[in-house]
């Protein structure tokens, strides 16, 4: 979803969030049980946001205006270099109703799951 994408590349935090669905819901790639809603899913937004260092969106796959589209990304958590993909699929009325991230490798899952742990602690 160009959208979206423009408004993290832009850290543009409030159109972000405006792009999820009331009922969004987010699958993390470091926790189980996904998280349910647009409040709770931008808190982690905000957290990673924060947490995330040099983020870019390098491609987007997917049809324009299809419902399923994923944004793949690179970023670093400290000392980790990070590769990732966001899997966003659209409701009907075209906002986000499910999010999906996946990272690798292992370390640097692991480096962003002690460094999410610690901003959401705040």
């Amino acid at each position: 979803m160009r959208a979206f994408r423009l408004a993290v590349e832009a850290q543009d935090m409030e159109a972000a969030v405006a792009l999820l669905a009331d009922d969004v819901v987010f699958r993390s790639p470091v926790v189980f049980r996904p998280y349910q809603g647009r409040e709770a899913v931008a808190t982690i937004l905000r957290a990673v946001f924060r947490v995330f260092e040099d983020f870019r969106y390098e491609r987007e796959i997917g049809a324009p205006g299809a419902a399923d589209q994923v944004l793949v990304f690179r970023a670093r958590v400290g000392e980790r270099e990070i590769e990732g993909a966001d899997f966003l699929h659209l409701d009907d009325n075209g906002r986000i109703g499910e999010f999906t991230v996946m990272v690798r490798p292992l370390s640097a899952a692991h480096a962003l799951a002690d460094a999410m742990r610690a901003e959401l602690a705040r």
